[in-house]
């Protein structure tokens, strides 16, 4: 019935945009192509080989029965017709058949992006895991052993051995909040319904907030700042923007080795912002370069704190940037390891995501 709905629907208007054509050029010519681009349209938004071949049909007996003389009457018969007719039904089906082949071969076409993408998906779900099996297990096994020896020794410690003991728990515990943090955020972002939210923002401000709550976490790392002196303001939602580049210092702070200061600069160039974070550590093995944002945890012998492996933040970083209409990657340079993201400033790509 939809069918048979849209074949009449386009039928009728291309007879009713037939008729000026005709007495304009007072020829079946300009009415045939008329015809001929209603049945591809008629191919183009229906279901299956037939209505774009019934159309056809229809096309050719509207143009002889209301455009060609004798008028609103069947004749086939006239010298020359049989063949402009016959041309004209094997052209329209020719057409028809290739338009609906070619939405069939696109149709096909989405379905394998379609499953690409959910097996990619599923490969980031796999991941994701793996990163949260080895992130929150070791801080909670860490807190484990050290409330246990804090327990069974308590008599026997001395008073900073059990600071020191407190402090690792305390340390470890900041550390599972910022994951669950971190998890809480990839999962409101990968859900379809709860879209983020863009707002224009002051970049100085969000660099200046990022980095004051990374000074707050660790107190003893050492941060250079370098953004422009104009008055930016880019469409974000501010507080994960500023989440990324907390993920993305504290990864600098722990994974570097390095007691020289981080860098965090800010630059604009073709209509983007650009955010690097450089440290002057030992750098980023070249095997784990290619799939660092996949969420896979880094190996206890690439880290120097097995504790805190990149899997998880670094995935967070990917995604949120993503949602944003940007690009992240990271790479090595002489001195350590350099991750760069950036935003469009232009507002028509910021369009929510």
């Amino acid at each position: 019935m939809k069918n048979l709905i849209i074949t009449l629907i386009f039928m009728a208007i291309a007879t009713i945009l037939a008729v000026p054509f005709f007495y304009l050029g007072n020829n079946t010519t300009s009415v045939a192509i008329v015809y001929i681009l209603a049945v591809v349209f008629v191919a183009r938004y229906t279901e299956g080989y037939l209505p774009g071949i019934v159309a056809s049909f229809i096309g050719v007996i509207c143009v002889n029965y209301v455009f060609t003389y004798p008028f609103m009457k069947l004749n086939f018969t006239i010298a020359g017709y049989p063949v402009t007719f016959l041309g004209m039904i094997i052209i329209s089906s020719v057409i028809s058949t290739m338009t609906s082949h070619l939405k069939l071969q696109s149709r096909i076409i989405n379905e394998r992006e379609k499953l690409l993408l959910e097996a990619e998906k599923e490969t980031m779900r796999a991941n994701l895991l793996r990163a949260i099996s080895h992130d929150l297990r070791t801080p909670l096994t860490g807190i484990i052993g050290t409330s246990s020896t804090y327990l069974e020794n308590a008599d026997s410690l001395s008073k900073e051995e059990k600071l020191s003991l407190i402090q690792n728990i305390y340390d470890d515990s900041n550390w599972l909040l910022n994951m669950v943090e971190n998890l809480l955020t990839i999962t409101r972002i990968r859900t379809d319904d709860t879209p983020i939210h863009k707002t224009s923002e002051l970049l100085e401000e969000v660099v200046s907030e990022a980095v004051q709550r990374f000074r707050k976490r660790i107190p003893q790392a050492q941060v250079r700042v370098s953004i422009p002196d104009d008055f930016v303001m880019i469409a974000m939602d501010a507080t994960l923007i500023e989440q990324v580049l907390i993920n993305l210092l504290e990864n600098a702070f722990y994974h570097g080795s390095s007691s020289d200061p981080i860098d965090l600069v800010v630059f604009l160039r073709d209509q983007r912002a650009y955010f690097q974070v450089i440290d002057y550590g030992k750098g980023i093995s070249e095997e784990q370069l290619p799939h660092i944002f996949d969420g896979s945890p880094s190996s206890p012998s690439q880290s120097g704190d097995s504790r805190k492996g990149m899997g998880i933040g670094l995935s967070i970083c990917k995604t949120i940037i993503t949602a944003h209409s940007g690009e992240i990657h990271a790479e090595n340079h002489e001195n350590g390891a350099m991750f760069t993201f950036w935003l469009p400033l232009n507002e028509d790509e910021n369009d929510e995501s």
